[in-house]
């Protein structure tokens, strides 16, 4: 029999990624139809302004926000089933409370941590310098919305997934170089977000697969399953609970005091809600206690922190251009800003406008996602959702934009393979596969590749270019 690895956990949960990613575009398209409407509105915006010869900032106030808006609610559309669908399928948490949950962890992280984020797509990829208060600042910033936006909504239309992220930091470089020159954007920086885009799902599908190992080795496949259950599962929930605290407590600024107080107070509660939760799962099962209750409280935790990440990074897709729109436009009390400063209320609005696409057209996707034949199984779903958090929250507080969905792809790569490094350890091998299936089999896992390769080798020309062409037609608009 051939040893050669047949990586069969791997394509059973590239297929359901598959499922998933079909299910996300399916379930978007009233979003889609909402961002059609939008792109049509702009147009007719632009040419009225035109005609009118109205102030040029009342144009680029109405079209930010109108674009930022659409590109929040899309966000909070599709990316919800990389927070809540694993934990939805694993009956960990009802979908209603779900949502819920995964939209006040969004809004809380856009706050607490989304400033790094949009701070460097405000002033990190064009060096706006003393432009930054002049009429063409904001300009760039509306076209760059205008091209991500439209390159989203016309991938989402021919089925083809891509990255809100990839699409803003084209769309900024290519109106930025139109509007300032090319000396203007920071070649550097993109390339080192564009390396950032490459590195993370790598180290995802890393630490997704030691956690995966750590797990199968001491609870899963141990001696007495029980017994590991209630020795390792409690103080990673601990741990879990705990770092995640001192994290929040570090953002909100608190005292060493404070901060080690609180991470003790809810390490400590999540290990014994835990080890009580396992204890009562035990007790009604003791030979055979079932994988999804006992991880429960670790997968809702997952979601939680994941929700976290999700909307410390993606809010600066809107806040980070929104803050330069706003400079010098006295539209509220306190958004009188200079460059560089992105506002809380921004930061809240941003996070508001995630949360209402998660919570209006969230449900469609996540009841598809959670389906059965999309689910993963607990475990894989629980360190997929935990590594996907991690990097995320990681690359937010480095202020560097990434896609929270291939970062999950990653993560789905890591478990697959650690998964079948495990069962040819234990030489617990199945049966060959024909070779046409395995010929099948090797393109699915070939086609998640180029699809991720593609959206980075793709997304980032032609939202520069979309990006350029926005702006060339406002800048003729308004005559700046």
């Amino acid at each position: 029999m051939s040893r050669r690895p047949g990586f069969r956990a791997l394509d059973k949960d590239l297929g359901r990624l598959a499922h998933t990613e079909m299910a996300q575009l399916h379930a978007i398209r009233p979003v889609l139809r909402l961002g059609l409407g939008m792109l049509a509105l702009i147009g007719t915006l632009m040419v009225a302004m035109a005609l009118s010869g109205a102030a040029p900032g009342v144009l680029a106030l109405g079209a930010g926000l109108v674009v930022a808006a659409w590109l929040g609610i899309a966000i909070g559309a599709n990316d919800v089933a990389n927070s809540l669908g694993p934990a939805f399928g694993a009956g960990a948490i009802r979908l209603l409370p779900g949502l819920a949950l995964v939209a006040v962890a969004g809004i809380t992280g856009a706050v607490l941590a989304g400033g790094a984020v949009s701070a460097r797509l405000a002033q990190g990829i064009v060096e706006l310098g003393d432009v930054a208060q002049g009429a063409r600042a904001p300009m760039v910033m509306v076209a760059a919305l205008i091209g991500a936006a439209s390159w989203i909504t016309l991938a989402t239309a021919g089925s083809l997934p891509v990255s809100t992220s990839h699409s803003i930091v084209g769309g900024i470089a290519g109106a930025g170089a139109l509007a300032f020159g090319p000396g203007s954007v920071a070649w550097g920086t993109v390339a080192m977000i564009a390396s950032v885009w490459v590195a993370t799902p790598i180290l995802s599908g890393a630490l997704a697969g030691a956690l995966l190992i750590l797990l199968r080795r001491k609870v899963v496949d141990a001696a007495d399953r029980a017994q590991g259950a209630q020795r390792w599962l409690p103080p990673l929930v601990g741990l879990m609970s705990g770092a995640f605290a001192g994290y929040v407590m570090i953002l909100l600024q608190g005292s060493a005091m404070a901060t080690a107080a609180v991470t003790l107070v809810l390490g400590l509660g999540g290990l014994l809600v835990t080890r009580q939760g396992v204890r009562r799962e035990l007790a009604r099962d003791p030979d055979k206690p079932a994988t999804r209750r006992l991880l429960r409280p670790a997968v809702l935790l997952a979601v939680a922190i994941l929700g976290f990440a999700h909307g410390a990074n993606d809010v600066g897709n809107i806040a980070g251009p929104l803050s330069v729109i706003l400079q010098g436009q006295s539209v509220a009390p306190g958004l009188s800003l200079g460059p560089g400063v992105v506002p809380v209320l921004v930061l809240v609005c941003g996070g508001l406008a995630i949360a209402t696409g998660t919570l209006l057209f969230g449900r469609r996707v996540v009841h598809m996602v959670g389906s059965g034949i999309t689910r993963l199984n607990a475990w894989r779903a629980f360190c997929v959702s935990l590594a996907t958090a991690i990097v995320v929250m990681g690359a937010s507080g480095l202020g560097l934009p990434v896609s929270t969905t291939h970062v999950a792809v990653g993560g789905v790569f890591g478990v697959g393979f650690a998964r079948e490094w495990l069962d040819h350890r234990r030489e617990t091998r199945a049966e060959a596969l024909p070779a046409e299936e395995t010929r099948r089999r090797i393109l699915v896992r070939r086609s998640h590749v180029v699809t991720i390769t593609a959206a980075w080798l793709v997304t980032l020309p032609i939202t520069a270019s979309l990006g350029a062409l926005a702006c060339l037609l406002l800048l003729w608009a308004t005559g700046v």
